[in-house]
């Protein structure tokens, strides 16, 4: 199995998909242990517009632990057969490890206010 996370350059989830540096994919083994740990840099725009979804699909990834993520974003990402989970933050090792463990789960909330973010160049706030 393998396991995306958006991520900042410190390791931490990024608390907006789209805007994320980095991407870690974690490989999992039979066993449950991450094996490998790769980083992509984030591809420019963004997560629901990017080519990125298919660019973790060709690579094996089925799951997407995010922070905060818009509804586009989760479609692009489940069209691609890769399975989204809402909520996450904190270290992305750490959370990792977690959802293995079957302690992490989807939070349910998407990012609400992602449309007009694209409207207007004003900050927002993900509801997460």
């Amino acid at each position: 199995m393998k396991i995306a996370v958006p991520v900042t350059n410190i390791n931490q989830i990024d608390n907006h998909f789209g805007h994320c540096e980095f991407y870690e994919v974690f490989t999992i083994s039979e066993t449950k242990d991450i094996t490998n740990i790769e980083t992509i840099k984030s591809v420019q725009g963004c997560g629901c517009k990017s080519n990125i979804a298919s660019i973790l699909a060709e690579q094996g990834v089925t799951v997407m632990l995010a922070g905060g993520i818009g509804g586009g974003a989760i479609n692009v990402l489940n069209n691609s057969g890769i399975n989204v989970v809402r909520g996450c933050s904190g270290d992305a090792t750490e959370i990792v490890k977690q959802y293995i463990k079957g302690n992490i789960s989807d939070s349910g909330e998407s990012c609400l206010l992602h449309e007009n973010h694209h409207a207007s160049d004003s900050d927002h706030v993900c509801n997460h």
